[in-house]
């Protein structure tokens, strides 16, 4: 086989070395990868796999030793000859390298004209030797210092694992108290808004001046739509610091969400989507929140209709399994649908699916924007009442239109449990 069909694999972290390395080796014949890191290293030859590794030793992320171990734990580079190309000179450095595994052991400055000769040596077959003695020390070091390496991460993990904790409780402190100082002043906007509209002035100008109504109506609107952006963050936090009580008692699902179809009129009449609900094939009795289960119903709803063109359909179903003792709610629409890769992330609570360029201020609005915590809060919600809830589509697909099936899978008799035995 000719230089010209061999892959030479380079990870090295420093730009001079790398250039000068695939210069004189590409040069030589050969096909030259480089990484910048360890972690690109090993996927590059997990892809690739190049039929000579050259590895710096002293890398951003993992050792050269670390990648050679890592690397001959797999069964395809177990004969692939790994080389280390350091500054590391010294004899006990090549010896630990030597015991990670590594096939040869050069040292920098990088000899262009030694270098092609080197490789083909250790394509060949060629290896350095090493003393049996020698090689034993060397590997009780290497695992002393492997271990070592271990801890220092781990204790490292461990504070910065404090740190985000520590940020993330001052976060949610932060959207909760800004949530309860934002409802303050929207509460006296909403009683004066009452109070203008109410007076006998502004009600005998409104019967004569249409702009006036409209006005009104678009400030009535307003105050509505932040009333509900407040009320997501203030159930999201309670959702977040596990302080989500709920009600239990028996409750007629069909009902609850018959009551959720109809609060959706005004809704499908600034757009035109079918909703198809059938009360009378729906369960009849279960044990749960019924004021949360609205919110859930509501909220996937209003996630089907925003993602559904003008003139698709939404379909509002319910089937019970007696003999898993759970309840199926299911939102299937002929919308756009939800990318693979999106499935899993959909339900964190801050998580917007899309161009958020696309973005408005309507939450029903085609593609229309919001929070992300509508499905944050359907999966707190689910969670609290000791269900599930995910998503089946077959992806994103504005000409197709694959839609998206959401299923709140909840038990017919939840339990009670305190808030603090949620999350």
């Amino acid at each position: 086989m000719s230089a010209q069909q061999r892959t030479i694999l380079y990870i090295e972290d420093d730009p001079a070395s790398r250039s000068l390395v695939q210069r004189t080796l590409t040069h030589a014949g050969y096909r030259v990868l480089v990484a910048e890191c360890g972690l690109d290293g090993i996927d590059i030859a997990r892809q690739e796999r190049p039929d000579l590794i050259l590895t710096d030793i002293n890398l951003p992320d993992l050792t050269g030793r670390e990648i050679t171990t890592k690397l001959r734990s797999d069964a395809r580079f177990e004969r692939t000859p790994i080389v280390a190309l350091t500054a590391q000179a010294l004899h006990e450095f090549r010896d630990l390298a030597l015991a990670a595994g590594v096939t040869g052991y050069l040292t920098k400055p990088v000899d262009v004209e030694v270098l092609p000769e080197r490789v083909a040596f250790y394509l060949q077959g060629g290896r350095d030797a090493i003393e049996q003695e020698k090689l034993s020390e060397a590997q009780t070091r290497y695992a002393q210092e492997v271990v070592g390496r271990l801890e220092d991460r781990i204790r490292d993990l461990e504070t910065l694992n404090k740190s985000l904790l520590r940020l993330d409780k001052m976060k949610d402190t932060f959207i909760q108290l800004t949530a309860h100082e934002l409802r303050t002043p929207l509460t006296l906007v909403y009683g004066y808004s009452r109070l203008i509209e109410d007076a006998e002035s502004v009600k005998l100008l409104m019967q004569t001046d249409a702009g006036l109504q409209v006005l009104m109506k678009g400030l009535q609107d307003s105050i509505k739509r932040m009333q509900d952006i407040i009320n997501e963050i203030l159930t999201i936090s309670r959702i977040m610091t596990n302080q989500i009580d709920l009600s239990i008692g028996p409750i007629n699902p069909g009902l609850v969400a018959e009551r959720v179809v109809t609060a959706f009129q005004d809704v499908l009449r600034q757009r035109p989507v079918n909703l198809h609900f059938d009360r009378q094939e729906w369960p009849e009795r279960m044990r749960g929140d019924a004021e949360l289960l609205a919110l859930a119903l509501s909220n996937l709803l209003t996630n089907a209709v925003k993602y559904t063109p003008d003139g698709g359909h939404i379909y509002l179903t319910a089937s019970a399994d007696e003999q898993k003792q759970t309840i199926r709610f299911i939102v299937r629409d002929t919308g756009i649908g939800v990318a693979k890769e999106e499935q899993h992330r959909i339900f964190e609570r801050f998580h917007t699916a899309g161009d958020t360029q696309l973005h408005s201020t309507s939450k029903v609005a085609f593609r229309g924007g919001g929070l992300g915590l509508g499905l944050a809060i359907c999966k707190g919600i689910v969670d609290a009442h000791g269900g599930r809830i995910w998503v089946e589509s077959e992806g994103f697909d504005l000409e197709q239109l694959p839609g998206s099936t959401f299923i709140m899978e909840l038990p017919i008799n939840t339990p009670y449990r305190k808030s603090a035995e949620l999350g």
